[in-house]
């Protein structure tokens, strides 16, 4: 919002949740241009908000609560343009390509998946989980609210690669990779101060929620693979969730107690503090669209090991870390652990990585950044939209004027 009203005039509708912290922020650092209104269903409707039991439902509601919001308001303020943000998934439709002027989607992630041979190395409960996901992957491409939203976007933003295909699929016309994580500037320059590391022990830390998804049970059985060759080694995990008392498990059967530490969720200041205490970052997920731990470990200088999959692959090359195939669970792991032995063996090439990360987040991963492209997408958008009605308006003056010369050649006697 603050990048885009560099340039605009926004109307924001979020939901009533946010209205605090907005305008805290709003009345520390003021914004001209910008006005915010908050949206929320009926109580009753709430309910399916608890405990996340209906939080799709709820959203799929909402969308058609805000597009009558932004009707009435489309009448008062002539929008030239709508883009719809939330909920980053291509699963969801949006109504607001019904207000029948040109509309931006995304950046939306959504239909990355994992590969279904590691699908054996998840527990019973992630196994469940991911074929829930799949079958609503598969009722969101075929919702045909859905693929309306598709075909009436002037420009479809993909968080991924994976994402960009499947919205060609459903009937996007114009699509762009645009990821959508990144950081303040002052933040980058912030975190680049974070000082080189030098010490005996080698220690590779991991963070997110500890879901199936995210492979911390990958990321365990390479630092077990890779501590038999580089015993002076560590592995610290932060973050949270249902998977922690499997993974804690995991941990003791490969005897690993005192050199694998989970501190659980960690405040993000806190953690920005630990990251400086590690060498490399490993971040072991399967299917994530985004990525900003990731990006902050970059931000920090310190190299990534990953999959080539998701929104970590846009952001991870040779230049910057490791990029491990995602083929099968014991190939990964391997890979992965190879990669951390390189980096270990040679602080010299860790170092250099992780210069390169911190200029690639400068160039890529910052809000300045960001902010210019969405511009840029909304200027291309506005000049496709012109050269639209031009042509329309032309082809309208040839009919018009077709049908004028029949008319006179018919009443010619």
């Amino acid at each position: 919002m603050r990048h885009i009203a560099d340039s605009h005039d926004v109307w924001v509708i979020t939901r009533k949740n946010n209205q605090s912290a907005i305008e805290d922020e709003l009345q520390r650092n003021p914004l001209a241009g910008v006005n915010v209104f908050y949206f929320d269903l009926p109580k009753w409707a709430k309910f399916w908000k608890k405990g996340n039991r209906g939080i799709h439902l709820y959203y799929y509601l909402w969308q058609i609560g805000a597009y009558r919001l932004m009707t009435r308001l489309q009448h008062e303020v002539r929008f030239d343009l709508v883009h719809h943000i939330t909920f980053g998934t291509c699963w969801f439709p949006s109504f607001l390509p019904k207000l029948g002027v040109p509309f931006v989607w995304g950046t939306v992630g959504g239909a990355e998946s994992c590969p279904s041979s590691f699908w054996s190395s998840f527990s019973l409960r992630g196994r469940i989980q991911e074929w829930m996901r799949s079958v609503g992957q598969m009722r969101g491409y075929f919702d045909p609210f859905v693929r309306y939203t598709a075909r009436r976007a002037a420009m479809a933003l993909a968080a991924t690669e994976e994402t960009a295909t499947q919205l060609r699929a459903m009937g996007c016309k114009t699509v762009t990779v645009l990821p959508h994580a990144a950081l303040p500037s002052d933040e980058i320059e912030e975190l680049a101060r974070k000082p080189k590391r030098n010490a005996e022990v080698f220690r590779v830390f991991s963070v997110g929620r500890m879901l199936h998804w995210k492979g911390f049970h990958l990321g365990i059985d390479a630092f077990a693979m890779f501590h038999k060759r580089f015993p002076n080694s560590e592995y610290w995990l932060f973050g949270s969730g249902p998977e922690r008392g499997n993974l804690e498990s995991r941990v003791s059967e490969l005897g690993l107690q005192s050199s694998v530490h989970f501190f659980g969720e960690t405040p993000r200041l806190e953690l920005l503090a630990k990251i400086s205490e590690c060498d490399a970052m490993l971040h072991p997920t399967l299917h994530d669209s985004s990525g900003w731990a990731s990006v902050e470990a970059m931000a920090c200088g310190r190299p990534v090991i990953c999959f080539d999959l998701g929104g970590p692959a846009l952001q991870v090359d040779n230049s910057v870390g490791y990029k491990v195939p995602p083929i099968e669970p014991k190939q990964a792991c391997r890979d992965l652990a190879e990669g951390l032995w390189s980096l270990a063996a040679a602080p010299e090439l860790r170092w250099k990585l992780g210069e390169a990360a911190r200029r690639r987040v400068r160039a890529e991963f910052n809000w300045d950044v960001k902010g210019a492209q969405i511009n840029e997408i909304y200027e291309l958008v506005a000049t496709q939209q012109d050269a639209t009605a031009r042509a329309q308006g032309q082809s309208k003056s040839a009919r018009v004027s077709q049908r004028i010369a029949r008319q006179s050649r018919e009443s010619i006697p």
